[in-house]
């Protein structure tokens, strides 16, 4: 594969780039500060979400960074109990008010829960604040095929994006495998399997190239062409994970991390990709 390092893209279906490793602000609780020393460790992508409730703290950091806006890729959701299409039109201006921008790079339906109507109508509402310029790229998150064939069978512009989650103990092998035949791209949450790195794999691994095991996670992440989020609100954390591009996993490295997958089993957190 080509060198990768932390001021890697992909380029979306929409034309747009979005940087290859973000950095995840799920229950945190300093994320202006933490979002602040992100952008010094190198980040150029921050994943947020309304039910985040730290949207304006995202917000703050960028307006204070000092950084261009076209040089960042922010990412929000909308979670299931706001779907609809007059309310997520309505929660398109609102996460723009609180991020006090004038565009959204990436807007993901955060959940598949609401049912077909109420997912279709999302959807639809958000490629309609995207015909406007006020989202450049519509993804989803947590979505499963069906989902997805949902909005192919209606004929829908097909999602850029499907956030899931990714690590060794969970794959999602039939999810990421009609992501990649349909170009969608997967953003793995979770990268870090919640901090569940005890395994003597990933310990050996680690102690083989010297790197802490988050970092043979990410790592693992990005070699499998997928667009890690991991979290942090500690600083030494937060550069530590960004400190991934001075090495590479030989393929031995790869097959004994692919061999950890023990699918819905491995979760650790909520995988909702089941439900109707």
């Amino acid at each position: 594969m080509a060198p990768l390092d932390i001021t890697s893209t992909i380029t979306l279906s929409t034309g747009y780039k979005m940087p290859l490793l973000g950095f995840g602000v799920y229950q945190n609780y300093t994320t202006r500060e933490s979002v602040l020393e992100a952008f010094k460790a190198g980040y150029r992508h921050v994943d947020s979400a309304q039910v985040y409730r730290n949207e304006a703290h995202v917000g703050q950091a960028v307006h204070e960074s000092g950084l261009k806006r076209e040089d960042l890729f922010i990412t929000t959701k909308c979670v299931s109990k706001t779907h609809g299409y007059e309310s997520t039109l309505q929660g398109v201006d609102a996460s723009l008010e609180r991020f006090g921008f004038d565009y959204i790079d990436l807007f993901l339906i955060h959940d598949p829960y609401s049912g077909t109507e109420k997912r279709l109508a999302t959807y639809r509402a958000l490629l309609e604040a995207k015909r406007v310029g006020k989202i450049r790229t519509v993804g989803v998150s947590n979505y499963g095929i069906h989902h997805m064939e949902e909005i192919r069978n209606e004929g829908l512009e097909t999602p850029a994006v499907n956030q899931i989650q990714i690590h060794p103990f969970c794959q999602q092998r039939e999810i990421v495998k009609y992501c990649q035949d349909h170009g969608i791209v997967v953003q793995a949450y979770s990268p870090l399997a919640r901090g569940n790195m005890d395994d003597p794999v990933i310990q050996s691994i680690a102690q083989k190239h010297s790197r802490d095991p988050a970092q043979i996670l990410i790592r693992w992440s990005l070699q499998k062409g997928y667009v890690p989020l991991p979290k942090s609100a500690n600083p030494a954390r937060i550069w530590s994970n960004a400190k991934v591009y001075d090495f590479e996993l030989d393929q031995d490295d790869m097959t004994k991390l692919d061999g950890l997958d023990r699918g819905k089993e491995g979760s650790v957190t909520w995988h909702p990709v089941d439900c109707p």
